[in-house]
């Protein structure tokens, strides 16, 4: 795993995004579009954390998933900051930030006693993310 001098001089932004909160532009990552068959990784520490099965257009702009690989792959805290009520999204292993979580994910269809309502958007930054093709 890299040191945070290292990310900070190697790459700033990823750095100011998993060590300082920081969110990228909308519509900025080039994991917005991708649709491949994958796994998604923590680009700090290369932790699993997503696969592209679960991946979703959210239409937000950032890469969405409707669930982590598993959940111990992530932690979720309380945000409160800059007065609105969120579930911020860390990954597990380097508490690097990712992004958020919400309750407006798509419909679920399986049909299940337990399948239904919606499932979560986990609104990821993408430069949080790397993708490695199954």
């Amino acid at each position: 795993m890299i040191s945070d001098e290292q990310l900070k001089k190697v790459n700033p932004e990823l750095y100011k995004i998993a060590r300082e909160g920081g969110t990228e532009a909308p519509h900025s990552s080039d994991l917005l579009y991708v649709d491949d068959n994958g796994t998604f990784h923590c680009a700090v520490c290369n932790a699993l954390l997503f696969d592209s099965e679960t991946k979703f257009d959210s239409g937000s702009g950032w890469p969405s998933f409707t669930d982590p690989i598993n959940k111990e792959a992530v932690t979720l805290i309380h945000d409160h900051s800059h007065g609105m009520r969120r579930t911020e999204v860390r990954c597990s292993n380097c508490k690097a930030h990712l992004g958020h979580v919400f309750p407006d994910g798509p419909e679920r269809t399986g049909g299940g006693e337990r399948d239904f309502g919606r499932h979560n958007r986990y609104c990821i930054n993408g430069i949080s993310l790397e993708m490695h093709n199954k």
